[in-house]
């Protein structure tokens, strides 16, 4: 996830302060404010990003809380692409996304985060005003805008929403929902949720979508010494995902896993080497998984099963700091 700096850029910087979840303030929720008047807003994506919002930090809205069940979700349809916010890569913090060509069969499972009142008004990277009362999301290479199916893998709780935005640019988050979606599947008021993000076709939104999971791209690498290269993996398949959660579990052992992955190999000796690495770095609970992905078998190192999402960033900080780059998120039952 170049632009004339005055648009598309601007726009992405814009997702960017959107990109880690927000816990709300304690008085959150209430009726829904007046949209702020585009016509009296400061030129916002002209401003350096430290002056475009009234607000420093996120949150949600200061008054008694909303009844997301009358909020209509919506109705995936065919619609042209945005003109802004769909360059075929851009980078945001020295990383470098590619947007997809079309959504379709896209099915990803990560960590999800909410954006709020502090964007409230303000323009999305497609230059649409983004309404927190919308079930809308940002996400860092769907083609806006397009539609998702986004289920909260712990409740089993779902909504649709259309994507418009870009962000969020956290390494361990894969989509952004607005406050009303995060409210609906209950990723609200905690911060962030484990979900399962999975594209609708607009000709079939009830179809579910062949076998074709995203993938982050790979992690950017300081040299540590004799680490073999990983496997390159493809920007946009990787391994079949399980069915999505239709309810919650009850048997802890069937919930959503954490695990971060921080490199996958060809060759089962080229992994053995960089575990031992890992290992000698102090990292615990690290091991190789090999998997079948796209005719040939990848092994994968892996941490894992985390706790929760918080020990999941915090660990994904410490990879960093050792130098093995930024993880991947995977969840699994």
């Amino acid at each position: 996830m170049k632009r004339t700096r005055a648009v598309a850029c601007a726009g992405l910087c814009l997702a960017l302060a959107a990109c880690a979840g927000h816990r709300p303030r304690e008085n959150a929720g209430a009726s829904r404010p007046p949209s702020r008047d585009a016509s009296r807003l400061p030129p916002d994506t002209a401003r350096p990003q430290a002056e475009r919002y009234a607000q420093n930090a996120d949150d949600g809205p200061a008054a008694p809380p909303i009844d997301v069940s009358k909020i209509p979700e919506p109705v995936p349809k065919a619609e042209p692409r945005s003109r802004y916010g769909n360059k075929d890569s851009y980078s945001v913090l020295g990383r470098t996304y590619r947007v997809l060509p079309d959504s379709r069969g896209y099915v990803e499972r990560g960590i999800a985060s909410w954006y709020g009142n502090k964007f409230h008004g303000y323009m999305t990277s497609s230059f649409e005003p983004y309404d927190m009362y919308a079930f809308t999301a940002a996400h860092k290479t769907l083609p806006l805008p397009s539609y998702a199916r986004v289920t909260n893998l712990d409740n089993g709780k779902s909504v649709v929403v259309r994507i418009n935005d870009r962000g969020p640019f956290h390494e361990d988050r894969i989509i952004d929902l607005s406050y009303a979606a995060a409210v609906k599947i209950g990723v609200w008021p905690k911060g962030t949720g484990r979900v399962e993000v999975r594209a609708l076709d607009p000709d079939h939104p009830d179809e579910l979508p062949p076998s074709r999971v995203a993938s982050a791209p790979p992690p950017q690498r300081r040299a540590l010494g004799p680490v073999p290269p990983p496997v390159a993996r493809s920007a946009t398949v990787a391994s079949a995902p399980a069915a999505p959660a239709r309810a919650a579990s009850a048997d802890p052992a069937a919930a959503p896993r954490i695990y971060l992955q921080l490199a996958s190999f060809g060759e089962r000796a080229n992994a053995e080497r960089a575990l031992e690495h890992a290992r000698r770095a102090g990292l615990d609970q690290v091991g190789i998984e090999s998997v079948a992905v796209a005719g040939r078998t990848v092994h994968r190192l892996r941490i894992g099963p985390l706790a929760d999402v918080e020990a999941a960033d915090a660990l994904s900080a410490r990879i960093e700091r050792l130098g093995f780059g930024a993880p991947r998120v995977a969840i699994e039952h």
